[in-house]
């Protein structure tokens, strides 16, 4: 795993009363997960064994996320704010990271809401008569079809580019964008799956 490295020098752990609020992302999709809190020890443990380590309030311990469920966060990186009084850590959930089994303690974390919403609007188009949606027609038409969109869309962003006719390239990308969620769909895949691609290639050129 790359090397993580973290400036600690200047956290305000005197404003916190030795305790800082850290907010959990996802690293790969960029949802919320949680909220939790840190002290020095529990920076330190984090940093040292890269699983997300804080200090239990109600425990008056040190506790590191999912060491009875298993649901652990594989630290990625963390970062403070601009007042030095809390911290962002992006992670890799394995499992789900809420006490009560869902993905987040938010209802609604997402960094990105309207792709999370369209990926599922697209999902829920599966298996739907063709003439009551496009998207349900392109599942209908199947793969070929929605990797021949795929290519078109790619060729005309390029064109767009080349001429470089801005809005023409932000409506060409979305278009491409929205058919490449389509195909990846019906192949079982989603853009998660894509996040995770890029930082296995991001590690491995970095440690080469």
């Amino acid at each position: 795993m790359t090397s993580i490295t973290f400036d600690s020098t200047n956290v305000d752990w005197e404003k916190q009363q030795g305790l800082i609020p850290t907010v959990v992302q996802n690293h790969l999709t960029g949802k919320v997960l949680m909220l939790g809190y840190m002290d020095q020890a529990a920076l330190e443990k984090t940093l040292a064994t890269k699983q997300v380590t804080f200090f239990s309030r109600s425990k008056q311990r040190l506790w590191t996320k999912g060491e009875t469920s298993g649901n652990t966060l594989d630290l990625i990186a963390i970062d403070k704010d601009c007042d030095n009084d809390s911290f962002l850590v992006q992670v890799i959930p394995n499992g789900p990271t809420c006490h009560t089994g869902t993905e987040s303690c938010w209802s609604d974390g997402n960094a990105h809401p309207f792709i999370d919403n369209l990926t599922k609007l697209i999902i829920s188009r599966k298996g739907q008569s063709a003439d009551s949606s496009y998207t349900a027609s392109l599942f209908e038409r199947g793969t070929k079809r929605m990797a021949q969109k795929v290519g078109e869309e790619g060729l005309e962003t390029a064109l767009a580019a080349a001429t470089h006719d801005k809005e023409e390239l932000v409506n060409e990308a979305s278009d491409l964008m929205y058919h490449l969620i389509v195909l990846l769909e019906d192949q079982g895949l989603s853009m998660a799956d894509i996040n995770k691609n890029l930082l296995d290639r991001h590690n491995k050129a970095t440690k080469s």
